[in-house]
């Protein structure tokens, strides 16, 4: 498209513009804006989205997006890239997850202009933003006291997105199914492929989820002929897995929780992963794998009542190759290491 329509204002190529998007007044009568910037290159092609903190507590995006704008390749840019750094602007200011209707934004798409407060949400990024996108990612962590594995979730079944999925360059992808409300299913109505990178944890800042998550933005960007490719290694240091399903093992009692292995280990049916004890230590409970596969999700918060969510295990195929896969991408990514993304910030520690 020659010219880029969003909020009312008019975007034509070559140019590059901030935006501020009326969503309402607070109670106070203060008004309330979504933060936008959209940059576009001298010649048309894709329009990508990138969309961070739809949950407000969900704050890696908001720095990998940050990065990403200052990333020198933007200059050779061909196409769009709209970059929402803050969609729930509400739950940001209250460090919440969710609206102060108590609702989650990514369970009320597409949403309706006379709907709730989360629905009149949805239904604006609608409109202005997947409406004029080709192509999306939407970025998240995991939840307050839960650390992800750097992951994408993806509709693996679509070749378009598959593809997408493969190139972005994490060890894990899972194949998720669409959930009812969610962005990408709403995306995936309107014939937009989209990838949702998990990583991290909830209101912290990861060194490594935030290097990988601008890394993989670039990798999409490449492979969408956005910008320009670069001639890589013969020699790969890691392929992605592609999970078949996951689940989550609970705590069987409640207590005071030790974890004995950590995000990316590789597990054998059975296998011991913790021990919930009382705060005397008197009593001990195991906690074990259900099944083989690799952690992508682990509880952060020692503290551990019955039925508590505390490892997140993937089945995957070839474990010990995605055990491989996943120390490589760490290493490599590591703030020890020299990262292979041009004008990378210092670490943050």
């Amino acid at each position: 498209m020659s010219t880029l329509t969003i909020g009312g204002v008019s975007i034509p190529l070559n140019s590059r513009v901030n935006l501020d998007l009326p969503i309402a007044q607070l109670h106070t009568h203060t008004p309330l804006n979504m933060p936008i910037r959209v940059w576009r290159g001298k010649k048309d092609g894709p329009t990508l989205f990138v969309s961070a903190a739809i949950h407000g507590d969900e704050l890696n995006g908001v720095e990998i997006i940050r990065r990403l704008l200052n990333q020198k390749a933007l200059t050779r840019l061909r196409g769009t890239l709209i970059t929402i750094p803050i969609v729930n602007v509400y739950g940001v200011i209250q460090h919440s997850r969710y609206l102060p209707d108590r609702r989650d934004l990514n369970r009320n798409f597409p949403g309706h202009e006379r709907g709730s407060l989360a629905g009149r949400l949805a239904n604006l990024f609608m409109k202005e933003i997947v409406a004029n996108a080709t192509h999306g990612i939407d970025l998240h962590t995991g939840a307050v006291h839960r650390n992800n594995l750097p992951q994408i979730r993806a509709n693996m079944d679509d070749d378009a997105t598959n593809n997408l999925a493969h190139a972005f360059g994490v060890p894990l992808l899972i194949n998720s199914q669409l959930r009812d409300g969610s962005l990408r299913e709403t995306a995936a109505e309107y014939g937009i492929p989209m990838l949702l990178y998990e990583a991290g944890e909830a209101l912290r800042f990861d060194e490594v989820s935030i290097r990988a998550g601008v890394k993989g933005i670039i990798n999409v960007m490449r492979s969408l002929s956005m910008l320009p490719t670069i001639r890589r290694s013969a020699k790969k240091t890691y392929e992605p897995i592609v999970a078949s399903s996951t689940s989550w093992v609970r705590a069987p009692e409640s207590g005071i929780f030790r974890a004995l292995v950590p995000l990316g280990s590789r597990v054998k049916r059975d296998q011991l992963l913790g021990v919930i004890a009382s705060p005397f230590g008197d009593q001990e409970f195991e906690v074990k794998a259900a099944f083989g596969g690799i952690v992508i999700g682990r509880t952060s918060l020692p503290l551990a009542n019955e039925g508590d969510a505390l490892f997140h295990i993937a089945r995957v195929q070839g474990i010990r190759v995605a055990e491989e896969s996943v120390e490589n991408f760490t290493e490599e990514l590591s703030p020890e290491e020299t990262l292979s993304i041009p004008d990378a910030d210092a670490p943050i520690i």
